[in-house]
Formats: structure tokens, sequence, C-alpha cells
């Protein structure tokens, strides 16, 4: 159950709402400050055959440095570290990347902001959300390998099939629709640490797929109240969040610890359907031959006699956990 806003807290929210690094104003120039500092302190001089020392009196490198390396004046890297990317060239950007050593999921971010920095001031009308097509429905319920879901931006679960709902059986014992995977983690941070072995790095990866969404959709209402409430509620989001860390969330290894078949270790991939920007189909597996692909069929069996038939909650709860083996290959 999310936790109830009081006074200060819808107080706090609404400060916090206008310091969103997704809307304009505190808007781009904050943001793309932070970005850039943030990606700055973390290159050591050793890593671009610069030479280090202890008597350097900040972390990572220097702006001129960066500018060197670049290719651009002092000047202009600083101006564009102030938050100001208006007119930056692809190319500068590109070498600013290049300077910064920036990863594929960090570039394309900063191109991003670069995007909304350089945006004609003038609103563009707001076209309502498309419903989602019901074949994303019968393709995931069709797929039955393993746990299987449609999640929009805001990590919002749209659809998904019985494995994913039998793996996230108490998340569902909620009332609230959709079912939001970042509320669950940091919101109700027991029951999610319960499930995940590594509750820290799915709470990285949940705050950097919400960055790296805000850098794509700074209009996104939305997506900026669900920042503004999460960074209200929620210390651990609060902290991840000023770190600035981006990722394109793609394919990947992830450990559950489910109460009725014990611990789960699968592979995830994950796709974005062409013409539904926003959209993305993430699909678990087990390797053939596993413990855990006979674990997933014993909760697939468990999901079809514990579900109710309409809205996927239990019709009891689970109450032991039946396999404490954590071997990977059957035996």
């Amino acid at each position: 159950m999310r936790a109830p806003a009081t006074a200060l807290g819808l107080g706090l929210l609404v400060a916090h709402a206008r310091e969103l690094p997704c809307s304009r104003g505190y808007a781009i120039d904050a943001h793309v400050r932070e970005f850039l500092t943030t990606r700055r302190a973390k290159v050591q001089p050793e890593q671009v055959s610069l030479p280090g020392g202890s008597n350097r009196r900040v972390p990572g490198l220097r702006r001129n440095e960066v500018a060197m390396l670049a290719g651009v004046s002092v000047e202009y890297y600083a101006k564009l570290e102030r938050g100001n990317l208006a007119g930056a060239s692809d190319a500068v950007l590109a070498a600013i990347a290049d300077a910064l050593l920036l990863d594929d999921a960090e570039r394309a971010h900063l191109f991003d902001l670069a995007r909304t920095a350089n945006a004609s001031p003038i609103r563009k009308r707001r076209q309502a959300p498309k419903p989602m097509r019901e074949t994303m429905q019968w393709t995931v319920d069709g797929y039955t390998a393993g746990p299987a879901f449609v999640r929009n931006c805001r990590m919002d679960v749209l659809a998904e099939n019985a494995l994913f709902r039998g793996l996230y059986w108490e998340m569902y014992q909620s009332p609230e629709r959709p079912v939001n995977l970042a509320r669950f983690t940091f919101l109700r941070p027991e029951l999610a640490a319960s499930m995940y072995p590594s509750w820290e790095t799915s709470a990285d990866i949940n705050v950097a797929i919400l960055r790296t969404e805000a850098g794509r959709n700074p209009g996104d209402k939305a997506l900026q109240d669900l920042i503004g409430e999460l960074s209200t509620l929620s210390d651990e989001f609060r902290t991840r969040w000023g770190a600035h860390n981006v990722r394109h969330h793609a394919n990947g290894v992830k450990q559950f610890h489910h109460p009725i078949v014990g611990d789960l270790d699968m592979r995830y991939e994950a796709m974005e359907p062409m013409n539904e920007p926003g959209l993305n189909v993430l699909m678990y597996a087990a390797e053939p031959g596993s413990v855990t692909e006979d674990r997933l069929q014993i909760l697939a069996s468990w999901v079809a006699t514990h579900e109710h038939p309409t809205d996927g909650r239990a019709t009891t709860e689970p109450t032991a956990e039946r396999n404490t083996d954590t071997g990977h290959q059957r035996r």
C-alpha cells in the first residue's frame, strides 16, 4: 500500500516538483550542469592519459582538461557545464561525450538534454496517450517459458502474463492498478528486499531507468509527479536520483526469491515495440535444464490454482517456502 501523503509531505512534493530536471525552468540548465559535473568527477586522469597526483583539489577531471580533450575552449566548455546547451552541435556533443568516456546510455542522455535545450518554447498540443493494443496482452499471455510484461516509461505495468503475476504475487495483492515497479521498490522496501536478493542493485536500476526516461520525455507530467512523489517519500530514491546515472535496460541477469518456489536465476531480454514510443516489453527465461526452469513450472501450476480468475488477486496467501535448493543445475 502506498504511504499516505501528509500536509508536510505534499508541501515538500510541490517544492521538489519545481526543481524536477524534466520540468522546463529549473529545467534543463540545472539538469545539464549536474549531469556533466557528475560525469566529469567519475573520470580519472589516468583513464585519458593525463597525469594524476595527490594535489588535485577536485575529483576526476578539471574543466580545462575536458575542454582540451574535446577540442573546445575552456570558456565554451564552462558555458556548456553551466547548463547552456543551446546551439551546441552534434559534433561538439560527441566530442564532449568522448572526453567524458560516456557509455551509450549516457551519450544518448546528453543528446536528449540538448534536444530539449534547443526545443521551441512554443508548446505543442499534447496528444492523449494511445490505448495499448490488445495484441500486446495476447503476446505476453502466449509466452509461457517465464514471466513477461509490458511497462511504460513510468514503470507502470500495463500488461503481464500469469507467471509475472505469480512472481510479483505480493505486489498484486494491492488494489492499485496499474502496479508500479518503482513504487514497489521504494515505497514497500522491506517486501521488495525479501524478493530481490540484491535490492540495492534493483533500486539503482529503477532510478537509472526513470532518469533516462526523464531526459527523453521532459514534458511528461505524470513522470514528473512520480519522481516528485518518490523523492519526497523515499530517502533511498532521492539519494540515487542525485547521482544522475542513466541506463539502457536491454538484457541481463536477475535473481529473485519467491516464498513458494525459492530462488530463481533468470535472464531477461527487453524490446521496444515499433511505433509505440515509451513502451518496453521484457521477457524472462531460465537456462534450459536448470533448477530455475523446474521452479518456474511449479510456479505456473501454483498460480493456476491460487489466482482469482478475474483480477489476478490471491484466493489464498502464500504461507511457506517449499523449495530451498539454491543450485542452478539439475542433479
